[in-house]
Order: structure tokens, then sequence, then C-alpha cells
């Protein structure tokens, strides 16, 4: 058979469309070819190996291709050729035919060459295949070369079907003839001829022959020029049977159950089928009778190489399927979850036969999942929502990627942290939280600590809110709120918050004009660290006035609005803003403002009062008038008035009685609270006396004078202040004012009938031009000039409450403007004859005399009726019994005569002096809580004022100066200090520039207080603006003396102050001898001696009467004897009760008083004549 055309068998299948591919081939892919004349049977195949076919496609997903063995090639059915330049190989099955090769004449510089093949079927009708041809170039001599047949699938694409390295087919279907030869060359692998050349191997595949068929194959191999070298033939039968399409139906990781098919299938049953399962490292073998069979025994993520061979019984065997498989990993173990977070979820596992690792994360409430690759042995899955469950299914995978059985795991992350939290409602109990968290997962549990100085409880909520109750008001609570699923805690978050202190209760309010002082009351454990605002608005008015206090439950307004009305309304507040619900509110009115002064007017001839005064400062409601003389008093109430228009208030008082001095208090009003009053004493006008009743008496006629008896005028309009004496000649009963203007010299002239003849006046006695002029206060009248001879005179008398003299100094009265009335003129007198100027002269001196001793008692009587009447106050004469210091011991001893009798009755005279002088300030209501004693209240006259701070009775204090020996204020005498009234003690103190303090007192006697321990003991202490500190104290038997600092707080000044204390003096006694207290006042007055001249010596006991009144009366005494050699004790008392009630409280203390008195005087007497005699 020529080549390239078909033999005279004729070829069973056509190949045509030969297709020439060169590539090169993998280092690790190269094998050495058979050298020539070896032959490649059965038993030259080792197990496990396997020379892989270029691109065959893999029929099952794990196939993978098998490693090679050097030096070894496995015959892939139907047939692989290896054809060498000059010679050719084939392989056919595990059966290979060697032919002698023909050598091809070669040409130098010839790299080209043709090689055609021509196949025919033997032993039977010949089949020849068409001519398979392939053009071979850049050719070498001695270089192999492969060639491989190629055909289309049907109706696709040609596809390569070179079976490479990575991957490898078992046939699912039976081989169908081939249509194309593919030529590949392996330059990398090179063979030595016999002759010494190299060669190239050429491989060809015939696909599509049948089975149990001898065929002869014949190569014919041309040059490029032509040159063809001797053709070669060999000779192969295809097997009888083939295993193909082997499956894996079910693998684990130590199991696999195979199937397959034969090409053979009418006979399958009677086949045996011999299994070979090949590592790199062991075979088994496994021989089964069905195209079916279970492997076991296999180890995890291996790869095996499984080969399936068909036998009879006779001991033929077919063509063998193969396949590549995997056995999957085992399952992971010690699948666990490692840490828990909001987001993520550490995973960590053990195993030792996996590549990697497939994590699939199942979302179980919405089903989704995600798939994740690790080749390491734990993993952090993040991106996770919180609270929430997930399950985690984790597949090991071989180095194929194929996977081995799951494990699954299932937690939820941590619930998502509390954020937001707020407080929707506290009260001074409860207290209402929300919060928020970062997801909305279910099955939250949240746990709250509460924690508190008090301290802390916990309890649990199913909700985003909760409702904490039965807490104490006004404290701090510490919420602490974490979040739980299935027992998982979440991150924590808290906050703080108070809740509201209670509202204040019980508010007292205690006013002045301008300020307010607030008590209240809490009830809190908590209320120490409360501060309290207090918002002040007054009534009618949008605007308010803050007031902050901490710690203290009381606090003070100043800058008030007097009279007014406000509201206050006191916030417990806590924290930075935490208040109470609701203020405590309390309305209230300041006091009004008093009217400071008010000055009286009166209107001319009329009983009437005006007062006028400026309008207090702030608001009033209108001002009360209290009006009252003796025993008769009027209430009135006056309108209001405004001090922003800065007016003068004017009224009048009507009805009044004339010259009648009143008592008139004017209180302003507002809020149904009143000022203190403003007080004075108010004279009311004058006006015509009224006339009196009858007319006037002449007796005792002479020749040329008369006696003129009269009545008074009453002094009901007025005091008289003048009678004038008229007389007359007419017939007038009542004179008219005109005729005041006359004089005895136009009666002479005849200007007149009626002219004024004396006029007696309180100051003195005024007479008309030519007349003598008698001061004569009275109602007798002597005329003792010489009177005309006249027919007869009558006479009246005009009585004055005012007398106006005329401007020109001409001594004439000015009747219009004089307030003057006129009695009856009496009857008609006639004069007798003169019996001589002398005798009448001499008369008249005597009887003159007599009349000027009658007047004068008149006027006594007068001023005493008019003083009682107008019931004026003015000071007692000071009563004085001033005894030489010769004659006091007999003195002493008269007055102590039967048990002190002439002693009790100068006490007993002393008991009414000053007991009327006013105590105006003292009794005011703001003040009488102020006074230790009711009955023991400073006269207004002597006082100590102090300054006024706020309100107009700061200047209050119960005590007076009192004079000493030198000065009207060398002592102060005062009440032992109330515990209100401390910081007023210390500010007289302060004011008055006190350097010694004498106390008379203890301060608890006979179980009772009295007086207030007013100085520090151990550490300095504050009285207002006073800073008082104790610098020493010396305690003695009878007496004590502690020195201290007093400073002002507000100027920073001070001074040294002494305090001698004696006690040894019990109450309303005496010390038990003279000397102690003798002793005593010389201890004070050596002091004193440092001090300044003007500084007075502070005295007190309980009441700052009897005891100090003892004390300050022994120095005036000792200075008294010193100075004046005499004594008198009677007078230094009445002269202490004139300036402060009670001085000297006791007859005993009186007593003690002269007793000491004596004993200084012996005391000297004795010194005196010891020292004569030394």
């Amino acid at each position: 058979m020529s080549p390239g055309k078909p033999g005279a068998g004729g070829a069973g299948t056509r190949l045509t469309g030969w297709r020439r591919r060169r590539r090169r081939r993998r280092p690790e892919a190269a094998t050495r070819a058979p050298e020539l004349g070896h032959t490649a049977g059965p038993g030259s195949r080792v197990p496990g190996t396997f020379q892989g076919a270029r691109g065959m496609k893999p029929a099952a997903r794990e196939a993978r291709p098998p490693p090679r063995s050097p030096g070894l090639r496995w015959a892939l059915p139907p047939l692989l050729l290896l054809l060498r330049l000059g010679q050719v190989i084939f392989f056919v099955g595990h059966i290979a035919t060697l032919l002698t090769p023909a050598i091809l004449n070669e040409r130098n510089g010839n790299d080209t060459a043709t090689c055609r093949m021509l196949l025919e079927l033997t032993g039977s009708p010949k089949e020849m295949t068409q001519d398979l041809a392939v053009n071979i170039s850049d050719l070498k001599p001695g270089i192999q070369y492969k060639v491989t047949l190629y055909f289309p699938e049907s109706n696709e694409a040609q596809r390569d079907l070179l079976v490479t390295e990575s991957s490898l087919d078992s046939y699912s279907q039976p081989p169908r003839s081939p249509s194309a030869l593919v030529i590949n060359d392996r330059p990398e692998s090179s063979n030595s001829s016999s002759d010494g050349r190299v060669t190239r191997d050429t491989e060809v595949l015939l696909l599509g022959l049948k089975s149990d068929t001898q065929y002869n194959a014949t190569v014919y191999c041309r040059a490029e020029g032509g040159t063809e070298g001797q053709p070669q033939t060999i000779k192969f039968k295809t097997n009888s049977s083939q295993v193909f399409d082997i499956q894996v139906v079910n693998i684990s990781a130590t199991n696999m159950t195979l199937t397959w098919k034969i090409n053979d299938n009418e006979s399958s049953s009677v086949y045996m089928y011999e299994i070979q399962v090949a590592t790199e490292t062991s075979v088994l073998n496994v021989t089964v009778n069905e195209t079916r069979a279970l492997i076991s025994q296999l180890s995890p993520s291996t790869l095996y190489n499984i080969t399936v061979r068909p036998f009879l019984g006779n001991g033929s065997k077919g063509m063998p399927g193969f396949l590549q498989v995997y056995t999957p990993p085992g399952p992971v173990s010690d699948f666990r979850v490692t840490s828990v977070s909001m987001r993520e979820i550490g995973l960590a596992w053990s195993k030792n036969d996996s590549d990697s690792f497939e994590i699939h994360t199942t979302w179980v409430p919405a089903g989704t999942h995600s798939v994740e690759t690790t080749t390491n042995q734990s993993i952090v899955i993040g991106g996770l929502y919180p609270g929430t469950e997930y399950c985690f299914e984790i597949f090991p995978q071989g180095p194929n990627g194929t996977k081995g059985d799951s494990q699954t795991i299932c937690d939820r992350t941590a619930p998502g942290a509390v954020f937001d939290i707020r407080v929707i409602h506290v009260n001074t109990t409860e207290m209402q939280l929300e919060w928020r968290n970062t997801d909305n997962a279910s099955e939250y549990i949240y746990h709250l600590v509460v924690q508190s100085e008090n301290g802390s409880c916990e309890r649990n909520s199913s909700y985003r809110a909760v409702t904490l109750r039965d807490l104490s008001p006004g404290t701090l609570y510490n919420i602490t709120i974490s979040p739980e699923v299935n027992h998982v805690r979440g991150i924590s978050n808290f906050t703080e918050q108070y809740t509201r202190p209670s509202t204040v209760s019980d508010i007292e309010i205690s006013t002045n004009t301008t300020a307010a002082t607030l008590k209240w009351q809490n009830s809190d454990e908590a209320s120490p660290r409360y501060t309290y605002r207090l918002l002040f608005g007054k009534d009618g008015n949008s605007s308010h006035t803050a007031v902050t206090v901490t710690g203290v439950t009381s606090a003070t307004v100043t800058g008030l609005i007097p009279g007014s009305s406000y509201t206050v309304e006191i916030f417990t507040q806590v924290g930075d803003v935490t208040e109470s619900l609701a203020p405590g509110s309390q309305s209230f009115c300041t006091d009004p403002a008093p009217v400071a002064s008010f000055h009286c007017e009166v209107v001319p001839k009329e009983p009437t009062l005006v007062l006028k005064w400026a309008c207090p400062p702030g608001t009033n409601e209108g001002f009360r008038l209290e009006i009252s003389c003796e025993a008769w008093q009027n209430l009135t109430y006056r309108k209001s008035c405004s001090s922003e228009k800065n007016t003068e208030y004017r009224t009048e008082v009507t009805y009044l009685n004339f010259s009648t001095s009143y008592n008139i208090s004017i209180t302003a009003l507002s809020c149904n609270k009143t000022a203190p009053p403003s007080q004075s004493t108010c004279l009311t006008g004058i006006t015509d006396p009224p006339s009196p009743d009858g007319s006037p008496n002449i007796t005792s006629v002479s020749h040329n004078s008369v006696k003129v008896k009269f009545s008074g005028f009453e002094a009901s309009h007025g005091p008289i202040k003048a009678y004038a004496l008229v007389l007359t000649t007419g017939e007038a009963v009542h004179p008219s004012t005109d005729v005041l203007r006359y004089t005895y010299e136009d009666f002479k002239k005849g200007d007149s009938d009626t002219y004024v003849t004396y006029l007696i006046t309180t100051e003195g006695k005024r007479r008309s031009q030519g007349l003598s002029e008698l001061h004569m206060p009275g109602h007798w009248t002597h005329l003792s000039h010489l009177l005309s001879l006249l027919s007869s005179h009558r006479a009246c008398v005009a009585g004055f409450t005012n007398i106006i003299f005329h401007s020109s100094n001409d001594g004439l009265i000015d009747g219009a403007k004089s307030y003057v009335s006129f009695g009856r003129c009496s009857d008609a007198v006639f004069l007798p004859q003169d019996p001589g100027v002398i005798c009448g002269a001499v008369f008249g001196c005597i009887f003159g005399a007599l009349v000027i001793v009658a007047v004068g008692g008149f006027i006594f009587w007068r001023k005493k009726r008019k003083d009682a009447k107008n019931n004026e106050l003015s000071f007692s004469q000071i009563k004085s019994k001033l005894i030489k210091v010769e004659n006091f011991e007999a003195y002493f001893k008269k007055q102590q005569a039967d048990s002190n009798c002439g002693f009790a009755e100068e006490y007993e005279d002393l008991k009414i002096v000053g007991i009327n002088l006013p105590k105006y300030a003292a009794e005011l209501a703001e003040n009488r809580g102020k006074n230790r004693y009711n009955n023991v209240l400073p006269y207004d006259i002597s006082r100590v004022k102090l300054s006024i701070q706020t309100h107009s009775t700061d200047d209050y204090i119960n005590a007076n100066y009192m004079p000493g020996y030198h000065s009207k204020r060398d002592f102060i005498a005062t009440q032992g200090p109330l515990p209100n009234t401390l910081k007023d003690f210390w500010r007289m103190v302060w004011e008055k520039n006190i350097y010694a303090i004498v106390m008379l007192t203890k301060c608890v006697e006979q179980g009772r207080t009295k007086c207030e321990e007013y100085w520090p003991s151990k550490q300095a202490q504050d009285y207002g603006d006073i800073t008082v500190a104790m610098t020493s104290e010396s305690v003695l038997p009878e007496w004590t003396i502690r020195d201290f600092t007093v400073k002002n707080i507000q100027t920073s000044e001070s001074h040294p102050l002494r305090q001698f204390h004696f006690t040894s003096w019990p109450d309303h006694g005496v010390p038990d001898t003279t000397d102690l207290l003798i002793n005593f006042r010389y201890l004070v007055r050596d002091y004193m001696k440092q001090s300044p001249p003007e500084s007075p010596v502070l005295v007190h006991c309980s009441a700052g009467v009897g005891r100090t009144g003892t004390f300050i009366a022994i120095d005036r005494l000792i200075y008294q004897i010193e100075n004046e050699n005499s004594v008198d004790v009677y007078g230094i008392v009445s002269d202490l009760r004139m300036h402060r009630p009670l001085m000297v409280q006791t007859e005993d203390q009186y007593v003690f008083l002269n007793q000491c008195v004596l004993d200084i005087i012996r005391s000297q007497r004795d010194s005196k004549t010891n020292g004569y005699i030394t």
C-alpha cells in the first residue's frame, strides 16, 4: 500500500483535517520514551502512576491530573502513537510493538519534514483510512515530536482533546472516529538514537477505533526537499472491552461508592472488575462482580487514582477506566466560639488534614447567609448585628477544593450598647427613664444598678424604659444600665440624676421697711446641701429679685420697698439644675415706712392744728392720727400719699381746745401693718380770752385812789399774758378795743372818756405814758397815782392772751392785733377830797407792798394750776443732802437708829424720782423683745442710741448714759445681753468706744438665766460686723478678769477691751464686805487711766439698775469725798434715777452705799493718823 493512498483493505475510518499544534512541554511532564527494541507490556506499568493525555475534558468535578512517574508512559485508549523521525513507536493499550525504524535522508540545513500515516484493518475485509498528513516544520534531526489526533464534537467547534496535567477524563461515551491529527513537538525532551543523533517524539492519538480489531499503521515521512524516508508499519489490536463513565455517587472522608459502565453492556453481568485505588504511597485492590463498589478505609483529603478493569473468567482483560478523586477532608473538631462582641463573633477549631475552610454564616432571623474562606484555624466574623442569633457552618476543604462534612455552631452577638439615656420624669421619690440601643433585637433584658449614698439596688426591665420608685428626695442616683440577650451582657452605660427635693414648708417671714428675713423648713435628709433660690416679686410688677442661699434655711433680702406687698417663691435646688416640682410660696408685706417727723401749725384764733409731714418712702394705705389730751383721746384716719411726687402731706385737726397741749401720734398704714408712730406734742393756738362774769369791785376809795378787786380771766383760750385796767366816765358796759390806745393824757385833754391806767403782764407791768409802771401778776391792782377830782369813775379790766404794741414804740397797745376781751365795767364811784399828799403817799406805799405780796401769791397759784391742767412733762428738781465728811459718822448713826429708819425714809422719798420721764422708744412693739424686764425701760432723754442700719428702730438698746463725777457720760448702764441682742451689745461696745466692761452678775443665778454669755471662750467669734477674740483670762476668788481684742470687720480697726467680772454679788443683795466693792472699784479705775478719757465704762448686771447703780454711785462718792470733803448719797442716787429707773434698786443697797462711805471715811482718817504717828 502506497503512502497517502488507501490500501486494498480500505480503512474503516477516514481521518481528515490534520492540524499541527506545537507547544513547549512543562519540565515535570517530560518522560523518556522506551529505547528501541524494548516492549512495554502489562508488567511494565507501575501502580498509581499515570501519563496524562492533554486536552481532554474532566468527567467529574473531583478529577485532578495524576503525577507522572519518570520513564513510564500509560497507553490511553483508544490509541496513542509515538513517532520519531526515522521511526514510529506505537503504544496501544498496554501492548507496544516496535518496528524497525526507517531513517530519513538528512540534508544540511533541512529543518522541515512531512509525515503521513496509512491506517488499515487486518484479519477482515480491509478498511482504509484516508490519508493523514502533517507538515512538520522547524525540525531537527534526532528530535522527537508528539503527534495527537483531534476531532470535532458533533455540531460544535473543534475542541482540543489533548490531555494535560490539569485534567483527566474517563470516557462517558464509546470512542468515535478521529478526523484530525495534531502534532506537538517536545523539544525539551530529547533522546539519542542508536547512531548518536538526537530525535524528537511525535505523538499521534487515534480515536474512534473498533474494539477487538487488528490494525496496520504505516507512517511515511518526507523531508522538505522531497526526500522520503522508509515507511514504517506497525500492527496492533484494540482491546475487546472497556470501562467508562466511572462516577463517585457517594463519598466521605473515609468511604466512597463507585459506579461505572462497560461498552459491552449486554454481557456486563459476566464480567469481574478489578479496582485499584492508589495514592502516592499506597495501593488498595478490590475485586467486585457488579458495576458498583464501596471503597472504605480511605484517608481524608487524599488524592486517589482509581483504575477499574474488566476481566473474564478465562483471564482475558478489557480496557481499564480511570478516575482521579480526592476524598473530602474530615469534619473539624472543637468548633467553638472564642469571642463575642456587638458586631463580631470569633470562631476557632482544630483540624490537620485540610488546606482551607469555608464558613457559612446564617442570620437566623432573616435566613440569609454569607460565605468566607480561610486557611487559618480561627476567624472573626464581622459586620454582624448586635443582639442577633447567628449560625456558623464550617466546611473543611481539601487541596482541590473538595469539601468535607460540616460542623455547625450558633451564638448571639453581644447586645447593642445602651445610649441616649434620658430622664423623662422625676419627682421627689420617683424617676422615669428611657433609653435606646444600637439595634432592634428582641428578647432584651436590661439590668439596672441604682446607686446612691444610701446604698444600691438592682432590678431588671424587659423594656427600654423603667420607673424607679421609693427613692429619697434630693439624692443623687447613679443608674447603670446593662443590656443582656440569652445571658450575654452588652456594653453598659450610665447616667446620674438627682431626685427632686421636697418643697419647703412652714415659711416664716419677719419684715422691716426695706428687708425681709425668711425661715422655712425642709425635712429631707439631704437638705443640708440644698440650695434655695428665692424669687421676690412685687405685686403688680413683673420684675423679680433673686436671692440664693446654700445649706441654710433662712435668708434675708434687702432693698425692698416699704409698705409693699410681695410674693416670695422658694425653689429648692440640688445639683446644678434639679429643682422642686413646685416652690414654697407665701405673700407678705414690708413694714410701712414711718413718718420721719411732722410739724404743727396753728390757725389764728381757731382751735385748729395744721399738721404737715413729708410723705414716707414706699407705699402706704393711709395714716392713723391719734390725738390725746389727758383722758380725752381721738382717733381718725387720713388718706394715703405717694412719695414719688415728693409732696408734703397736709391735714387739719379741728374742734380742739385753745391753748391746749395735745399728744399727737401719726402712724403710717399698709397691708394691715403699722409703722412706728411719729410722735410729738403740739399746742393749739389762742384767741381772745372769754369775758369774765361780773364786773370789778372798787373798794377803799380815797380822794385820789381806789382799790379794785376783779375776777381773773379764764385761760381756756390761752394763758393770760396781761391785764389792763381801764377807767371811764362813759356809760358803755363793755369798752371797745379802740380805747386801748388812749392814755391818761388823752383823757385829760378830753380826747377820750376812757383810758388805760395800768397794764399788768406776767413778764412785768407796763403803764401808759406819764404813769408809773408796776409788774404785778395777779388780780389786785392799786391806783397809786393822783386821780383828778371827778364826779364819778367806772373801772373795767381787759384780759390779753396776746398783747401787741404799736410798732411806733410809743408803748400804746394795738387793740386790732392783740387778743383781748373786756369784762363788764364796774359801777360808778365818787372820790373824796384829798387829806394830804404825804399821808396818801405813805399809805399808798404800805398798801402797795401788801398788794405786791397778794399778787405774787396769785401768780404762783395760777402757774401751778396751769401746769396741772396742761400736764406738761418736765424734770423734777434734783434733791440733795450734802453732808460734810467730818459730820457723816454722826449722820450715819442718826439714820441707822431704829433699824435704819432714817435711811428707809430717804429711800422711800427716792422711789418717785424720774418715774414720769418718757420711755417711748422702749415701748415700741419692735423694741419690746429687746428688753429683759418689762419694768426696766430706758428713759428717752438719756438712752444710748446706736447707728441706724435698715430700720428706724435699729438704734435701740436697753442702755442709758449715766453721769459720773467728771462727766454726764462717764458710764453706760445696761442690762445683761439677751440672745437676740448680742450683736447690738457688741455694736454698742464698738460705736461708743468701750475699753472696759464691768459685769456684776453671774450668767445663771439660782437656776435662772440672768445674762447671756456674750463673749467667746476659745476662738474668735463674729457678732455681725464685730469680731471678738479673748486673749487672756485670770480667775480670782471674787472676780475674773478677761482681756479681748475687738475688731471691726468692715474697717479692720481694732482696740483692746477688758472685762471685770465681779462674781461675789448676789442678785438684789450686797457683797459680804464693803472692802470687796471698794477694792474692785479701784481696780477698774486703775485700768481706766490707760484708756481714752472720752471712753465710758460699760456697767451691767442682769437688769442694769440695782448692782449697776450701786457700783456707779460708789465711784462718784469716792471722787466726791476726795475732792469736796463732803458727801451726798441721797443726791447722787436721785441724780442716777433721773437717768435710768430703779438705780440702786433695794433699800439694802442704799444702806450699803452709806456703809461704804462711812468705811471709806474711817479708812482715810485712820490712814492719816497712822501716817502722823509714823
